[in-house]
């Protein structure tokens, strides 16, 4: 009983901070074209080019995908009326599993 609720304390100061909200409503198209963004964003992928850090590039490239990806129709009909969507779930799953084994290869498996 005591270990649920040490598990509940951390999802109950996420949802009191509101940030499963502001992800929600985070508008892709307006933050590619604020330039408080795509300024350090050009000067990131500038800098990682010219370093020839492809690695950084490619793992930097999967996790805005990850991000993007989460904000799709597909995922948000996941769980449907409080129940998860299994037959929806595989996808997600060997996709998210692909990501991370490549992630993993980009890091630890070649000698740079």
């Amino acid at each position: 009983m005591i270990f649920t609720g040490i598990l509940q304390l951390p999802a109950q100061w996420i949802r009191q901070t509101g940030i499963p909200e502001q992800l929600d409503t985070v508008d892709a198209a307006g933050l590619f074209t604020n330039p408080w963004f795509i300024i350090p964003f050009a000067l990131l992928m500038g800098y990682f080019i010219y370093k020839q850090a492809f690695r950084d590039i490619i793992i930097f490239s999967l996790l805005l995908g990850i991000w993007y990806a989460s904000g799709t129709e597909y995922m948000q009909t996941l769980i449907v009326d409080g129940e998860l969507q299994l037959d929806k779930v595989l996808p997600v799953m060997v996709g998210g599993a692909a990501t991370l084994a490549l992630i993993i290869y980009l890091l630890f498996g070649r000698n740079n």
